[in-house]
């Protein structure tokens, strides 16, 4: 298929103010692509019913990752997305924990036997606002209920600024394997900016502490796009990070969404950066960490080379759920706690957002589902084809077409949405292939975007996303 003619002029090969020109024309807000279709489009047509059919439907030998998400802090970021609250007592937590190991036997009674389980996350809010006996207690129920294979991988979301000694060897008795340690940026400046003050060394205590306690897998989250941020500080940031040794570390934009989140306003607007120098941040950090070794892991991670995340993005088995990039290969995910997304074969399933309003359900002995979305064949077709471009940077959509019986002219009309970004040098299509180029990686997810249908046919406001870089 030849590109129809275009208003825009290429960009030249890539100088600095190539970045910044490339950055203002594809920046757009677009979706982050943990799944498709995009959470925005689950609809409440999907309910607690559909939910117990679907797992009820779970074949004996289906394999499942879990997902248990801890819906406090206690402070509140001001960068935050998440859906979380801040407490300063146990009791509110105490009474969620009572909940969710409810919801846990409810899930449990739907799906009728004990499957096996590859992997947990414990995200948030922060896990490790639970104590060491709340931990063993979750744990205990989890085991009860569902079959851990042996060398499950278990994760948690930690933050090193409330971290103790007690809890890292509370969760290496529960069989922790890797923990993702919440740094963002070290800049004292920024740190005040963002709510966030937290010292190198509560990062470098907390490193110490998991790996005497034989955890053996640790990531750092960095961050940039944030107020104050410049390239020289986050430079400086990724070189005391680099000092931790890390396994992995992500490296997240920051997501400006304050019509959806308020708190962000609290945020000095005029000191974040913008389009041109986000672009300027990620690429210098990104430089860094590849010449400090790390394997870059699709859009926005880095890997040691032994790490089980570079080996399986050489070897095409990189996936990506709603925790972003994964070696987890469990074809159905279950949701645990408020909010906690879903995917089961059938389609995903969300639950209620409102902590207190999940209990009432769950109290009343059914499964807290608010929203969610059956798949149709054409979701599943663009489902993988954006998997496979945000994970292997490329797609081979003759395969995938023929793989789902689907005619390729299906994808005309998204074919030509490429044109611009093929004319910049950001893709290259050849024998039904699309390739992601090293110039276009930042851009994968407006990429991806040219096949989003739902996106296109204007179901969700642009507002409901960040920028696309």
């Amino acid at each position: 298929m030849t590109c129809a003619p275009t208003s825009l002029a290429p960009l030249p090969v890539r100088d600095g103010e190539d970045g910044r020109r490339l950055a203002a024309r594809h920046g757009a807000a677009v979706p982050r692509y943990t799944s498709y279709p995009t959470a925005p489009h689950f609809h409440a047509g999907i309910d607690a019913k559909v939910d117990a059919d679907w797992l009820a439907a779970l074949p004996d030998d289906q394999r499942l990752s879990l997902y248990v998400h801890v819906p406090f802090c206690e402070k509140l970021c001001w960068y935050c997305g998440c859906q979380t609250r801040v407490v300063n007592r146990h009791g509110p937590i105490e009474h969620y924990l009572d909940t969710l190991l409810v919801e846990t036997g409810l899930v449990a009674g739907a799906i009728g036997r004990r499957l096996p389980v590859d992997a947990l996350h414990l995200g948030g809010g922060t896990p490790n606002i639970l104590t060491p006996d709340d931990l063993d207690r979750l744990m205990g129920a989890l085991a009860t209920h569902f079959a851990f294979a042996p060398g499950a991988d278990i994760a948690a979301e930690l933050d090193p600024r409330t971290l103790t000694r007690d809890w890292v060897e509370a969760a290496a008795r529960n069989g922790l394997t890797r923990a993702s340690l919440g740094v963002q940026d070290l800049d004292p400046l920024v740190q005040k900016a963002i709510n966030r003050v937290q010292p190198f060394e509560r990062s470098r205590d907390a490193a110490a502490w998991l790996r005497a306690a034989g955890i053996r897998s640790i990531n750092v989250d960095l961050m940039y796009g944030l107020p104050h941020q410049t390239v020289a500080g986050v430079l400086e940031t990724v070189d005391q990070v680099l000092d931790l040794r890390p396994d992995r570390i992500a490296l997240f934009g920051y997501a400006h969404v304050p019509w959806m989140k308020p708190h962000q306003q609290l945020l000095p607007q005029a000191a974040l950066p913008d389009l041109g120098e986000r672009f300027e941040q990620q690429e210098a950090a990104a430089a860094r960490l590849s010449a400090a070794g790390y394997i870059r892991v699709g859009l926005d991670h880095f890997a040691a080379p032994h790490d089980p995340m570079a080996l399986a993005a050489g070897d095409g088995g990189l996936r990506r759920n709603f925790q972003g990039y994964t070696t987890d290969g469990a074809d159905a995910l279950v949701g645990l706690g408020p909010s906690a997304i879903g995917k089961l074969p059938q389609g995903y399933v969300q639950s209620i957002a409102a902590t207190r309003d999940w209990a009432l359900a769950v109290r009343a002995g059914t499964l807290p589902v608010a929203r969610g979305l059956a798949l149709t064949a054409e979701d599943r077709l663009r489902a993988d084809i954006i998997e496979a471009l945000m994970c292997d940077l490329s797609v081979d959509l003759t395969e995938v077409c023929g793989r789902h019986d689907a005619h390729p002219g299906l994808l005309q009309e998204d074919l030509l949405r490429l044109c611009p970004l093929e004319a910049d040098g950001l893709v290259v299509r050849r024998d039904g292939r699309i390739a992601v180029t090293p110039r276009g990686r930042p851009f994968v997810r407006t990429i991806c975007a040219a096949f989003d249908a739902y996106l296109h046919r204007g179901e969700a406001a642009p507002r409901r996303h960040s920028a696309g870089v």
